[in-house]
């Protein structure tokens, strides 16, 4: 194990290979069925087969594993958030639909992960600040399409931008967890598709009420 504890003597590849390991050991350990609060760095340092001094070289404790361990699953669905166009020219609920498939997908492989990043972010402020950024980011994203659909006069112009996109980026993150929790999948489908459609013609494509003025808001 010396050339793994010693990073001055280590070459990217074998740094990167033990940090690797340490991320995949935790891993392991949650979907087993283990609790991460209940979870002791001995633990994974022995799953992992590393020196303890290894684990400390890359991660100052278990929180900041697990937020490496699921920063390619943040990257990944910040992704398909960001490449969500409404102006795409195909039928925007079935766009959603597809949409919220992949993502509830991801958090059915990494479910226990993601699980135990929710639980960690109540009461950890360096592990709840890297959770809500994401979802912060994603509210911008929506928040910025939304004004450019209304002001394309593709939805109605009484739609408050800022609150619908928190209610459906938040609400729906919520919503998505609770899913996951009580359908073991045979509803994900059904749900994906309902989500699609209350996105969809909830806020992008929303008809104006009989009385309001057809005029677009000021930011």
């Amino acid at each position: 194990m010396a050339s793994i504890t010693r990073p001055s003597r280590t070459g990217p590849a074998v740094r990167s290979t033990a940090a690797e390991q340490l991320t995949q050991a935790l891993e392991r350990l949650l979907r087993s069925g283990r609790v991460f609060t209940e979870i002791s760095v001995r633990e994974i340092i022995a799953e992992a087969g590393v020196a303890r001094a290894t684990f400390y070289n890359y991660f100052g404790d278990k929180s900041h594993l697990l937020i490496a361990l699921t920063d390619g699953l943040r990257e990944r669905l910040l992704g398909l958030a960001r490449d969500w166009d409404p102006a795409a020219g195909e039928d925007g609920a079935e766009r959603f639909t597809r949409f919220f498939r992949q993502v509830i997908a991801i958090h059915r492989d990494h479910g226990a992960v993601l699980a135990a990043l929710r639980e960690l972010a109540a009461y950890d402020a360096t592990v709840g600040d890297f959770y809500t950024a994401d979802l912060e980011e994603f509210e911008q994203a929506v928040h910025t399409t939304l004004v450019e659909q209304q002001r394309g006069r593709a939805t109605t112009p009484g739609l408050d931008p800022g609150a619908a996109s928190r209610v459906i980026v938040w609400g729906g993150a919520q919503a998505i967890a609770h899913h996951i929790r009580v359908d073991e999948g045979s509803g994900d489908a059904a749900f994906a598709h309902e989500l699609g459609q209350i996105w969809w013609y909830g806020a992008y494509r929303r008809p104006p009420l009989p009385t309001q003025k057809d005029d677009i808001p000021h930011e």
